[in-house]
């Protein structure tokens, strides 16, 4: 086990995880994230740079790995990166030995740096929620709402809180205000991206930058983006022209004065509504037509 404390936070390694646990006093984006585990195969590498008052510690990860990686798309100021460690000038000798155990292991378990095809992190956990300047965003891994503040604009305000569902999702896109240009975080639906500015739009968070909690706004962008459906490709063994197989036979409906089977299969279309496998519309139809056999 090799581990370094510092105020920054502690990192710690036992051959196969890199143990992240953020400081107190660290920047609201790696506090809301909170502790990270992440496995040696999403590791690219590892660094220690020195300074005159120590150093810091930087975890490359393999791209794709990480969602939150994936949502900043490189955007990330250095203190709110949570795969860096500011060390102290007395830990310094702990830090480059930290380094040469992760890529020692990295060349034992001979893991590449290349990119990867789907997350290794989990991201985020939900409900999760961040953002600033005219409203906020949060997300409960089934739904997006985002709320305005005083500050909206009149036509976000009249039209109340924006409400989406995972499935109508098709995008998700975070910047963050540099300079004297203001960020957004943008929710595209539909595969439709908007082109109005993010302060009318009403599926867009516009982020100022006169805090350090308006960051927070890209974990709402990557707890969406790593629950966001992954199309499966087609499989190549498969030719293109075989016909599919027929659709399953639906099973009989139940008699009409069998209210045990009836009443069974409204409390199962709740459950499949509760676990987030019927939609609203679907979870209605379904109920309205056991209810007309009652």
């Amino acid at each position: 086990m090799a581990d370094i404390i510092s105020r920054d936070g502690t990192w710690s390694f036992d051959g196969d995880t890199v143990r992240i646990v953020p400081g107190s006093k660290a920047h609201p984006v790696r506090q809301d994230l909170g502790e990270l585990a992440v496995p040696l195969c999403a590791v690219a590498g590892v660094s220690f740079e020195p300074d005159r008052k120590g150093g810091r510690l930087r975890l490359r990860l393999r791209a794709g790995a990480c969602p939150v990686l994936r949502a900043a798309e490189g955007r990330l100021k250095d203190a709110a990166d949570p795969y860096q460690l500011v060390v102290e000038k007395d830990r310094t000798g702990v830090a480059e030995y930290l380094v040469d155990e992760i890529r020692n292991a990295l060349l034992i378990e001979q893991v590449p740096d290349g990119p990867v095809d789907g997350f290794l992190l989990p991201g985020p956990s939900v409900p999760v929620s961040g953002g600033g300047g005219d409203g906020t965003a949060s997300f409960d891994g089934r739904t997006v709402r985002l709320t305005w503040n005083w500050k909206a604009e009149e036509s976000k305000t009249a039209g109340g809180a924006v409400t989406l569902t995972l499935p109508e999702v098709t995008g998700v896109r975070w910047v963050p205000a540099i300079g004297l240009e203001n960020g957004s975080l943008r929710f595209d639906r539909g595969g439709a991206v908007s082109a109005a500015p993010a302060k009318f739009d009403p599926y867009s968070l516009e982020l100022w930058g006169l805090s350090k909690r308006e960051y927070t706004a890209v974990l709402v962008a990557a707890a969406v983006l790593v629950r966001m459906p992954v199309p499966v490709p087609p499989d190549p063994a498969v030719p293109a022209l075989e016909a599919a197989p027929p659709p399953p036979v639906p099973a009989p409906a139940p008699p009409a004065d069998d209210h045990d089977v009836l009443l069974r299969r409204l409390r199962e279309l709740g459950e499949l509504y509760e676990a987030g496998i019927l939609t609203d519309e679907e979870f209605a139809t379904a109920k309205r037509a056991v209810l007309k056999r009652l």
